[in-house]
């Protein structure tokens, strides 16, 4: 997904910083759209000629060229939060888009707008489990080894490591479980792991989830043939969520709403990712 640069962002900030004490004005999301645009230009074109990148006269006069301040935009980014059907990542994907219908591509900074995505994402990654051992040396410790996780769209990353020992008498009737319930109940993207003896494994699998799923099942430990006495141990257990690039990218607007999303913690993180 595309978004808007950090370059743009610093000399916004800038400019923003210097409003006036004038009424503000809300800016139509159109002539919103097009402002970013220019600024991005503005901004190539100051690291072309070596301009400062904070300097007035280049984002000034831009916001005077439509007939608003940097308070009017200040302003207007404000006034997403309370919007219900707007979202500025809108506004920002159409100033991207009018920079590609003319083809002006500055690939220094349209590298920059990959790495937002994985910005993030990364953010908003959370870890619904991080489980260091679990041993299971009798068929009742199973009850252990089955996790329910409820989901929401996004990637579910699931990782192991395990490892059965010469006390083991189930040989190769081991194996884990992992499916996606839907919201009718039934089973969907169902996943087998055979478990096997000798040495040392590790596991790593994504599920996908999508809004018609509701839970995540993970069951590390099934019998293919009747029980015998297990010796297995599970280490390293993690499951992980990463959220959608779209959402990740309107839930990071949304904290740094209020021009937030300029500031320079933003702003070395996508630089930071680019490198």
């Amino acid at each position: 997904m595309k978004r808007i640069p950090s370059i743009l962002a610093a000399g916004l900030l800038a400019a923003l910083a210097a409003a006036s004490c004038h009424r503000p004005t809300v800016i139509p999301d159109d002539e919103l759209a097009l402002i970013f645009r220019d600024a991005y230009l503005s901004n190539a074109y100051a690291n072309d000629a070596r301009a400062r990148r904070d300097s007035l006269r280049i984002y000034e006069p831009l916001f005077a060229r439509y007939g608003y301040t940097a308070a009017d935009v200040e302003h207007t980014i404000g006034t997403f939060s309370r919007r219900k059907s707007a979202r500025l990542s809108d506004v920002v994907e159409r100033a991207i888009d009018l920079l590609e219908e003319e083809g002006l591509r500055y690939e220094g900074e349209v590298a920059v707008l990959d790495t937002i995505d994985r910005v993030a994402q990364r953010t908003f990654t959370r870890t619904l489990l991080a489980d260091s051992l679990l041993r299971v040396s009798s068929p009742a410790d199973t009850a252990r080894t089955r996790l329910v996780f409820d989901v929401e769209p996004g990637e579910y990353r699931v990782a192991y490591r395990y490892e059965i020992d010469s006390l083991d008498a189930n040989g190769r009737s081991m194996r884990s479980e992992f499916w996606l319930e839907n919201e009718r109940g039934a089973r969907s993207s169902v996943y087998y792991q055979t478990l096997r003896p000798g040495r040392p494994e590790r596991f790593r699998r994504t599920f996908n989830a999508d809004s018609t799923h509701r839970r995540l099942h993970i069951d590390l430990l099934r019998f293919t043939a009747p029980p015998r006495r297990p010796s297995i141990r599970f280490s390293d257990i993690e499951v992980i969520r990463i959220p959608p690039a779209a959402q990740a990218v309107d839930s990071l607007y949304l904290l740094q709403l209020n021009v937030r999303i300029f500031a320079d913690e933003f702003l070395r993180a996508a630089a930071a990712d680019s490198l």
